[in-house]
């Protein structure tokens, strides 16, 4: 089962692109790396961990 890529971040509604910077929890809310950083890590939805989500590499 593969992560659901998403394409904005949950708190500001910046755009995320697959191969660039996010961070995601188990659930697979994701955020962007500033709002990451200003949650502390933490997961305002389910309270879960936010780790740096992986990179997904993008080919022609």
């Amino acid at each position: 089962m593969a992560l659901e890529m998403r394409t904005v971040c949950e708190r500001c509604d910046v755009g995320l692109t697959a191969d660039g910077p996010a961070r995601i929890c188990s659930y697979e809310c994701t955020f962007c790396e500033p709002c990451g950083r200003a949650m502390d890590g933490g997961c305002p939805n389910c309270g879960g961990e936010l780790v740096a989500r992986p990179r997904r590499v993008v080919t022609a």
